[in-house]
């Protein structure tokens, strides 16, 4: 039995596109239905793959440079007033 990574590595770009289709709709290729743990495998070999062969602007879940919405809201310091500082 091979391992997850040998099976990353047989997958082609075919496979991927079939496999993304698959997750996205729930369904195979033939109208099959995604069980719950297909539908989360199919994810996980998705992404694996991706990270091997995708630049990350291209990836799944990829959301671009952002700033985290908290380094741009000033906090007032309700611990210490300055003037109570001596």
């Amino acid at each position: 039995m091979s391992s997850f990574n040998d099976m990353i590595n047989n997958i082609t770009p075919d496979i991927y596109e079939s496999l993304k289709l698959a997750v996205e709709i729930g369904k195979w290729s033939d109208g099959n239905k995604l069980t719950v743990e297909q539908r989360e495998l199919s994810l996980q070999a998705m992404i694996a793959w991706e990270t091997q062969n995708l630049p990350e602007d291209q990836r799944t879940g990829y959301m671009g440079p952002q700033e985290c919405a908290s380094k741009s809201i000033e906090v007032p310091n309700i611990l210490f007033k300055s003037d109570a500082i001596h």
